[in-house]
C-alpha cells in the first residue's frame, strides 16, 4: 500500500501541485509574518536594552489619551540632583526629548519622516549606551546649533553649515547644522535632532527648570532592582515611574508592539484567507482524483485491501502533498520576510537581513498549518474512497457521488442558514454596538458556512438562468457548456466557493465603506459650519505661534480653538470612564451646527463645567445639572458640572467616548502646555472665503505640516482614509482570485481527463478545436460568475448588517456602490475565461481516435 501511495502520488503530481500552491501561499504569508516579526522584536529589544540606563525616573503616564494633546509630560530639572545623592548611584543627570515639533529646511519644506515616524529633538548627552555617535563636524554648543542623524541628513539633502527650523511647543527657533551623528544600532526611522543640553530644555519645554527624565547609573556592586528601590524609596510616592533597564526595554517594546501587530494580523489574513480558499481547492482536486481511479480503489480492494487501508492511502498523499506545500512556503516565507525587512529599510527602519530571526515556532507552524490544511481538506474525500464497495469499483459505473441526492447537504444548509439569519437578524436588531457587533460575526460565519454546505443545490436553479442564453448565442456549443456545469453539482459548488469567498468579502466591504463615506459626507454637512479648518496633516497639535499668524492673517473673522484633555469621569451609576475631552471657545455654536438635547454651549463651556453626549448621559444616569467628579492627568482633580447634552448622531472614536467637552480655560487649567488641534474659522465681514483660502496658505507657507480645509477638503480626506482599507480588502481578493483560478484550471483539468471518451467522439462527430475550446470557456465563465453571484448576494447581506452596526456608532446612511457590483461580475467572467486557457487548450490538442479509445 506504501509502494502504491507513492506511485499514485508521483503520477499525478502535475494535478496535486495546483493545490500545493494554494499550500504554498497560506504558509508562506504565515512564516513570512513570523519571521519578520522576530526580526524586528529582536532588533529592537537589543535597541532597547543596549540604550536604557540601569534606572530611569518618568513622570507618571497617567489617562494616556489615544488623541494627542500637544503637553508634553515633565518634572522639576532639581529631581536629578536628590536622586544623584542616593546612596548606590554612580551618576544621575537630566533628559529632555519632545516628539511634537516640526522640522524645515530653508524652503520651508518638512525634514522629518513621511512614514509616520515621529521627529525627536533631544539634549546632546553623550553616553556609553548612546544610540548615536559624533562622526562629522562637532557638537552644538549655546543655542542656534544643532545636531542631525545621518540618515535624515542624507535623504533629505541637509549638509552642515544649513539653518533649519524647529518648531516646538514654546515657539519657533532657527538652528545651524554643525554637526552629523551616525546612528550605532538600529535608526527606528525617526528624525533626530540634538541641542546643547544647556539650553535643550528652554527652548523644547520652554523653561530651564524642567526635564522629560532622569538617567541613572548604577555604582559598582548595585543591581538595578537594589538602586530602583532606594530611588523610589528617596523620590517617595510622587507623580514618577522608576524603570529599570529591563522594565524600560520592555515598555519601549509595548509600545512597538502595535505597529508590529498590524503588520502581523494583516499577513494572517493573507494566510487566513489563502488557507479557506485553498481548502475548497484541495477538497475538489482529491474528490476528482478519487473518482477518476474508482478502478484502481476498487482493485486494491478486490486484491484485500480493507476500507481503513485505502482511507490511510489517501490520507498519505494529502500528508505527502502537505510536506511539500509547507517546504515550499517555508522558504517563500523567508523570501516574503527578506522583501519586507527592504520594504522597511526604505521607509526608514533599516533592519538587516544577516539579522534575521528564524526561530524553532516558525517552521513548525508552517507544517502544522501545511500538512493540518491538506489533512483535514482531503479527509471527507478519503472517507469516500474507503466507502466504494470493490464490486460497484470494477464496474462502468459513473463518477462517484454525481447522483447522490443531496437531502443531507439540504437539511444541514438549511438548520445552519437559519441560525446564521437569525444572528444577522439579531444584529440588525440589536441596540448595543458590542452585542450587534458579536452577532454580525456569528451570522458572516454560519452563513458563509451554510451557503458553502447549500452551494450544490442553488447550481441548478441558478446556472439554468445564467447559462439561459448560452444555447440562443453559442447554438450546441452554448447547451454543452451550460449541462457540462450542471452535470456534478457538488463538484461546481465547490469550485465557485473558493471565488464566492473574496467576492463575499469585497462586496461587504464595499457596502460598508460606501456607506462609511456617504455617512461622514453627510455629519460633515450637519455639523461643519466654519468656513475653514486648520489643522496639522496627520492631525497632531501644532505651537501657539500658528494660532496667532492665523489670527492676524488678513480677512478672517471668527477663530475658535480645539484642544484635547485625556480625563477620567466617575458616573453616578459608579463606573469610573476614561476618556479624552474636547475642548473649545465660547463661540463654538457660530462654526458648528451643534444639536442641544439639554443646556447650551454657554452653560458647558464655562469655568467649572462641561458638556456630554445625550445617550451615554442616559446610559448612566447623568442630566443637566449634575455634578461629576474628574481626574486629569498628573493627579489633578475637580468636579464639574454637565451643562449641556448634545444629540449630534456622531461617530465615537479615537477613544473619545462620551462625546464630552469643555471650555478651552479648562483644557488650559487642568492640561497646562498643551497645544491646539484644529482652528475653526470664518471670513470676516466683507470678505469671500475663496479670496480668504489663499492668503491663509500663505501665512501658513512656512508650516507644511498644516493645512487649510473647508468641507469638500475634509470629504475627500475622509474618502482617501476609507480606501486605505478598501486596497486591503482588493489585496485580500486578489489573492482569493489567484487561488480561485488554480481551482477552476485543476476542476477543468481534470474534468477534461475524465470526459476524455466523450471529447474524441465530439470530435469523431464534426465538433472542431475552436468549438471544444469555446464549450470549456463558456463552462469556466458560467462557474466563475455562478460563484460571483453567490458572493455578491451574500456580501450584499453582510454589507447592510455592516452599516446597522455602524448606525450604533452614528453612521446611519446606507450606500450600495452598484458600479462595483457590476463591475466584479464583469471581472468575475473574465476569471473564468483566463481559468479556461489552458485546460481548453491541452483538450483541443488530444488525438479524437486516442481519446475514443481511452478507458
Amino acid at each position: 500500500m506504501i509502494r502504491a501511495t507513492l506511485r499514485s502520488f508521483l503520477a499525478h503530481k502535475g494535478r496535486l501541485l495546483l493545490s500545493a500552491l494554494a499550500v504554498v501561499l497560506s504558509v508562506a504569508f504565515v512564516a513570512g509574518s513570523l519571521i519578520f516579526s522576530d526580526t524586528v522584536t529582536r532588533t529592537f529589544d537589543r535597541l532597547f536594552a543596549s540604550t536604557a540606563a540601569d534606572v530611569t525616573v518618568e513622570p507618571k503616564k497617567d489617562l494616556d489619551s489615544a488623541v494627542p494633546t500637544g503637553a508634553v509630560r515633565t518634572m522639576p530639572a532639581s529631581l536629578a540632583e536628590a536622586v544623584a545623592r542616593v546612596p548606590g548611584v554612580a551618576s544621575a543627570h537630566t533628559d529632555v526629548g519632545v516628539e511634537n515639533i516640526t522640522v524645515v529646511n530653508s524652503r520651508n519644506q518638512s525634514v522629518g519622516p513621511t512614514t509616520g515616524a515621529p521627529t525627536i529633538a533631544a539634549d546632546w548627552n553623550v553616553t556609553d549606551r548612546s544610540p548615536v555617535e559624533l562622526t562629522s563636524g562637532r557638537a552644538p554648543k549655546g543655542a542656534g546649533e544643532a545636531l542631525l542623524d545621518a540618515d535624515t541628513a542624507d535623504k533629505k539633502g541637509v549638509r552642515i553649515g544649513d539653518t533649519l527650523t524647529v518648531m516646538a511647543q514654546p515657539g519657533s527657533f532657527r538652528v545651524e547644522v554643525v554637526g552629523i551623528a551616525t546612528f550605532t544600532t538600529t535608526n527606528p526611522g525617526a528624525a533626530l535632532v540634538f541641542l546643547d543640553p544647556a539650553i535643550a530644555a528652554t527652548e523644547l519645554l520652554g523653561s530651564p527648570d524642567r526635564a522629560t527624565a532622569v538617567s541613572v547609573d548604577a555604582a559598582d556592586g548595585v543591581t538595578n532592582d537594589e538602586l530602583k528601590a532606594r530611588v523610589a524609596t528617596a523620590i517617595g510616592s510622587g507623580p514618577y515611574d522608576v524603570k529599570t533597564a529591563g522594565e524600560q526595554a520592555k515598555s519601549a517594546a509595548e509600545s512597538l508592539g502595535g505597529f508590529l501587530d498590524i503588520i502581523k494580523y494583516v499577513m494572517l489574513g493573507f494566510a487566513g484567507i489563502a488557507v479557506l480558499v485553498g481548502v475548497f481547492l484541495i477538497v475538489n482536486t482529491f474528490s476528482m482524483l478519487i473518482a477518476q481511479r474508482t478502478r484502481e480503489l476498487g482493485l486494491l480492494r478486490a486484491l484485500g485491501a480493507d476500507r481503513r487501508q485505502v482511507r490511510r492511502s489517501v490520507l498519505t498523499e494529502a500528508v505527502l502533498l502537505g510536506v511539500v506545500g509547507s517546504t515550499l512556503g517555508l522558504a517563500a516565507g523567508i523570501g516574503l520576510a527578506v522583501g519586507l525587512i527592504r520594504l522597511m529599510s526604505t521607509l526608514g527602519m533599516n533592519l538587516k537581513t544577516t539579522e534575521m530571526v528564524i526561530g524553532w515556532g516558525t517552521p513548525v507552524s508552517a507544517y502544522v498549518v501545511g500538512v493540518g490544511v491538506t489533512f483535514v481538506a482531503a479527509y471527507l474525500p478519503a472517507r469516500r474512497a474507503a466507502g466504494v464497495s470493490p464490486m460497484a469499483a470494477l464496474s462502468d459505473a459513473d463518477v462517484a457521488g454525481v447522483g447522490r441526492p443531496l437531502k443531507t447537504r439540504a437539511v444541514v444548509g438549511a438548520v445552519v442558514g437559519a441560525v446564521g439569519v437569525a444572528a444577522l437578524a439579531g444584529c440588525a436588531a440589536a441596540s448595543r454596538t458590542a452585542t450587534s457587533a458579536s452577532l454580525l460575526g456569528l451570522g458572516v460565519l454560519l452563513t458563509l458556512i451554510a451557503t458553502v454546505i447549500a452551494g450544490p443545490l442553488l447550481v441548478r436553479p441558478v446556472i439554468r438562468v445564467l447559462g439561459a442564453a448560452f444555447p440562443a448565442l453559442f447554438g450546441s456549443v452554448g447547451r454543452m457548456s451550460q449541462r457540462n456545469a450542471l452535470r456534478n453539482p457538488r463538484r461546481t459548488g465547490a469550485t465557485a466557493a473558493a471565488l464566492m469567498v473574496g467576492l463575499a468579502l469585497v462586496g461587504g466591504m464595499s457596502v460598508a465603506s460606501a456607506s462609511m463615506s456617504k455617512s461622514f459626507d453627510q455629519q460633515i454637512d450637519q455639523t461643519l459650519g466654519a468656513d475653514f479648518v486648520v489643522q496639522n496633516a496627520n492631525f497632531t497639535p501644532f505651537s501657539q505661534e500658528i494660532t496667532d499668524r492665523v489670527r492676524a492673517t488678513d480677512g478672517v473673522g471668527l477663530v475658535v480653538r480645539q484642544r484635547f484633555a485625556p480625563l477620567a469621569v466617575l458616573l453616578p451609576d459608579g463606573k469610573r470612564v476614561e476618556t479624552t475631552a474636547a475642548g473649545y471657545d465660547d463661540q463654538v455654536d457660530d462654526v458648528a451646527h451643534v444639536t442641544y438635547a439639554g443646556g447650551s454651549a454657554a452653560g458647558a463651556l464655562t469655568d467649572g463645567a462641561m458638556g456630554m453626549d445625550v445617550d451615554f448621559a442616559e446610559d448612566h444616569g447623568v442630566r443637566v445639572g449634575s455634578v461629576l467628579p474628574v481626574d486629569f492627568p498628573g493627579g489633578r482633580t475637580t468636579s464639574l458640572r454637565v451643562g449641556a447634552l448634545t444629540d449630534q448622531d456622531a461617530a465615537e472614536g479615537f477613544g473619545m467616548q462620551g462625546g464630552l467637552f469643555v471650555g478651552i480655560a479648562t483644557v488650559e487649567k487642568y492640561v497646562p502646555r498643551g497645544q491646539d488641534s484644529a482652528l475653526y474659522l470664518n471670513a470676516a465681514d466683507g470678505t469671500d472665503p475663496d479670496e480668504l483660502r489663499p492668503r491663509l496658505e500663505r501665512t501658513l507657507d512656512p508650516y507644511p505640516q498644516v493645512q487649510v480645509r473647508d468641507q469638500a477638503d475634509y470629504k475627500d480626506l475622509v474618502h482617501d482614509q476609507i480606501a486605505v482599507l478598501l486596497y486591503l480588502v482588493y489585496a485580500l481578493l486578489g489573492l482569493a482570485i489567484v487561488i480561485a483560478v488554480l481551482g477552476v484550471v485543476n476542476t477543468l483539468a481534470l474534468s477534461v481527463v475524465e470526459r476524455t471518451r466523450e471529447i474524441g467522439l465530439l470530435r469523431a462527430i464534426g465538433l472542431s478545436r475552436r468549438q471544444l475550446r469555446r464549450m470549456i470557456r463558456l463552462e469556466s465563465v458560467v462557474i466563475a460568475v455562478f460563484g460571483a453571484v453567490l458572493g455578491l448576494g451574500l456580501g450584499l447581506v453582510w454589507g447592510v448588517c455592516t452599516q446597522q452596526v455602524l448606525e450604533l456608532q452614528g453612521m446611519r446612511a446606507l450606500a450600495v456602490p452598484w458600479g462595483t457590483i457590476v463591475a466584479v461580475v464583469v471581472g468575475s467572467a473574465a476569471v473564468g475565461v483566463v481559468a479556461a486557457l489552458l485546460p481548453a487548450l491541452r483538450a483541443s490538442r488530444m488525438n479524437v481516435l486516442a481519446a475514443i479509445a481511452h478507458e
